[in-house]
């Protein structure tokens, strides 16, 4: 029989943005659409840039237990150490914090980010087969003459930022669909601007691994990979895409895909997360 979260409040946190509107769109998506499904008696997105805030958002849930879910790609700085901090989560030190705590009569748990759920796979392998199928010109690549690139931010603030990058192309090469998998990033190496070089292929696909398609996606990533910045920002302030699909570049043909974020099977994987915690308590208790 399924669990019952009727009496379980659902927190999802995003990063949101006060430069960018449409950055805090896939978490909005995701919440109302768990509103829709009435899984939980109260379902609340937050934020760590805009307003609804994440220091503030607990003061209106009241449910037994309240499942937080960060939107958030990587195991890393946001939720390894942002977010349980200023949840209330942390303990003695700034990344000690505890996943499941009681206050009053109110159990918290924190679960994992949904990015680095392995079933993340095929929301990254449906990105990339309907941008190639989208815009065929001059013929849509085949994925055995593609090199597949998933582009990550990376930090050298904290090492765990690119593992669920590296995660999901080392599952995608053991697919063994694409003649090639990488991973690139914006702060690490190997760079998003190396893709050309990396690639023995003539044809390449590169999925940014973000939830929104904020500024890193529609702008920094289409200038990484070479368009020049004026007209970026011009495509920017006209309303059109970033990145014309394919653009030929360095002898390679390359589609850009949209982020991740909205996409449809994204509250399935929250409510796994949402299931995981609740099945390790019951196993701990």
């Amino acid at each position: 029989m399924p669990e019952d979260f009727s009496d379980a409040a659902l927190v999802l946190v995003g990063h949101g943005s006060t430069l960018n509107a449409d950055s805090a769109a896939p978490t909005r998506q995701h919440a109302d659409e768990l509103r829709k499904r009435g899984i939980f008696g109260q379902v609340q997105e937050t934020f760590w840039k805009q307003e609804p805030y994440l220091a503030q958002v607990l003061r209106g849930v009241f449910a037994p237990r309240v499942f937080v879910v960060p939107l958030f790609i990587s195991e890393g700085y946001f939720t390894e150490e942002v977010i349980p901090r200023e949840l209330g989560f942390c303990g003695k030190g700034e990344t000690d914090f505890a996943r499941v705590q009681k206050r009053g009569e109110q159990m918290f748990y924190y679960c994992g980010p949904v990015g680095t759920h392995d079933s993340m796979t095929a929301v990254l392998l449906a990105r990339a087969r309907e941008t190639a199928e989208k815009f065929p010109f001059p013929r849509a690549p085949k994925p055995k003459e593609t090199a597949l690139f998933i582009a990550g931010h990376g930090t050298g603030n904290n090492e765990n930022s690119r593992k669920a990058i590296e995660r999901q192309v080392e599952l995608i090469r053991a697919m063994d669909i694409y003649a090639e998998v990488h991973a690139v990033f914006m702060e690490e190496e190997p760079r998003i601007g190396d893709c050309y070089k990396l690639a023995k292929a003539k044809s390449i696909v590169m999925v940014p691994f973000f939830i929104s398609d904020g500024l890193h996606s529609f702008e920094d990533i289409p200038v990484l990979l070479g368009e020049p910045k004026r007209m970026v920002e011009e495509r920017m302030k006209l309303g059109q895409p970033t990145w014309r699909n394919p653009t030929e570049r360095e002898g390679k043909h390359l589609w850009y895909t949209p982020s991740i974020g909205n996409e449809p099977h994204i509250p399935d994987v929250i409510m796994e997360r949402v299931r995981e915690m609740a099945h390790f308590q019951k196993n701990q208790a």
